[in-house]
């Protein structure tokens, strides 16, 4: 709560401080412009009164016209002075005072026929004022002045200041109440956010956040479920790894330590000694490919492990292989051919993949037995190459196929001494496969036998 205090203040503070400078700017503007408007509608009424006169005067030129004008003029709250063409006073609407005198004093030449403004100042003077020239038979006689209080003006601001300022408290107001609302829609996700990260920084990764929309707050949203997704399955993946270890060392160990205990008794005949000898080196070197395996693995997982890709003709490359383990295969009597004839060409780390296509073979050797067959196919397949080896060994139940690539992964649930590997071959297979940017995946039918398809790009001039 305090945290969300803090980030709802700050943001409204932020916020409002930003709309009151904006609000402070419109307003000033407005009424600025509010007020200029209505002082020019004043002058041009007053200047229009003016012109009304004049018209009065020039169709009709005596005291019963001079005095009806000035005898309007004083109930209404404008004043109207007619003077000759001296300045000489002719009749008012009301005795002067010094402002109006001053104002009639001044040299006035060459005013328009549609009269000018000759005051507008009215926040420092006492009238505004207006003159319009009339004329008798077409010569010039005389000026109508147009006067208006300026308190009458100012009256008239001050109300409007009065409604600027309600306005301005009514706005502000909703403002802040908006403000508060807005702030809490927004920080309510963010603190739900940060409390979920704060979970997944303890290792708690039982994350629940609602549904926020498409919008940022919505993705990032999605994006820590994502993470604490994946943070949750690392977890339980490292802790079946470790215990997957564990197991995978207690063997052999236990192998190692209890032969090596019988055999170190004086008792034990020299070919019983020599069995448990070859017990103890067999599973010696069954560990020592174990720890290969996993620091090879170690090593990809940070990104250390050396992939130095050469141009490699693969059926060439291929049939190498094929040289080399034949052999084994006719040992085990199994019937081994490859079906390369193209001439395709990779980048491919030789040892790396040498490494891939081997233990791919050894599976098929291991889990095959004597009479069967195992393939190898290449073609060229939607641009890449597809290398496809294929066996007619035991097969892999179908719900054990989408896991034979994760670490310690056995299909062989017994992890009998006799068949069992390190259950890490798939899994660095896949790895060195990807490091290749290729793809490899499997199908399997339970006692019909296993293909791996391996696919990578094939280099063109």
């Amino acid at each position: 709560m305090i945290i969300l205090n803090k980030i709802s203040l700050k943001f409204s503070l932020w916020f409002l401080g930003a709309m009151l400078i904006l609000e402070v700017f419109l307003f000033f503007f407005l009424h600025t412009s509010i007020v200029n408007s209505r002082i020019e509608e004043e002058l041009q009424a007053l200047q229009a009164r003016g012109n009304s006169h004049r018209d009065v005067l020039e169709d009709a030129y005596n005291k019963e016209t001079l005095h009806h004008i000035a005898l309007m003029e004083s109930k209404t709250d404008t004043e109207v002075i007619i003077t000759d063409l001296n300045q000489n006073v002719i009749i008012a609407s009301s005795k002067l005072d010094k402002a109006e005198e001053q104002v009639i004093s001044h040299n006035i030449k060459d005013v328009p026929y549609s009269g000018s403004v000759l005051e507008d100042r009215w926040r420092s003077e006492k009238y505004i004022s207006t003159v319009t020239p009339f004329s008798i038979n077409e010569n010039p006689k005389g000026y109508v002045y147009m006067f208006r209080s300026t308190d009458q003006v100012q009256n008239l601001i001050s109300r409007l200041n009065h409604h600027f300022l309600a306005a301005a408290i009514i706005t502000i107001t909703l403002l802040i109440i908006c403000i508060l609302f807005l702030s809490k829609a927004l920080t309510t996700p963010l603190i739900q956010m940060k409390k979920a990260t704060e979970k997944l920084s303890k290792g708690d990764f039982s994350v629940h956040l609602p549904d926020m929309g498409d919008d940022e707050l919505g993705e990032l949203s999605r994006s820590i479920k994502i993470l604490a997704a994946d943070l949750k399955h690392l977890k339980e993946e490292r802790v079946e790894f470790l215990a997957s270890i564990s197991h995978e060392l207690r063997t052999p160990l236990t192998y190692i330590k209890g032969y090596a205990d019988v055999a170190r008794r004086k008792e034990i005949k020299k070919i019983d000694r020599d069995l448990y000898l070859g017990i103890i080196y067999e599973e010696s070197e069954k560990l020592a490919d174990m720890i290969k395996d996993l620091f090879d693995l170690a090593k990809i997982d940070k990104n250390t492990f050396a992939i130095n890709r050469v141009q490699v003709e693969l059926c060439s490359f291929l049939h190498s292989i094929y040289d080399k383990v034949l052999p084994v295969f006719k040992e085990k009597e199994i019937e081994f051919e490859i079906h390369c004839s193209h001439s395709l060409t990779v980048m491919v780390d030789p040892m790396r993949f040498k490494q891939v296509v081997l233990n791919l073979l050894d599976n098929a050797i291991k889990y095959s037995l004597p009479h069967t067959k195992t393939e190898i196919f290449v073609k060229r397949e939607k641009g890449k190459v597809l290398i496809e080896i294929k066996d007619e060994g035991y097969g892999i139940p179908k719900e054990d196929l989408p896991f034979v690539f994760e670490r310690f992964y056995r299909v062989d649930k017994s992890r009998s001494k006799d068949s069992g590997g390190t259950g890490l071959g798939l899994s660095i297979v896949k790895e060195l496969i990807e490091a290749h940017d290729g793809n490899i995946n499997v199908k399997s039918e339970l006692g019909k036998g296993t293909t791996f398809l391996i696919t990578i790009e094939e280099m063109t001039e």
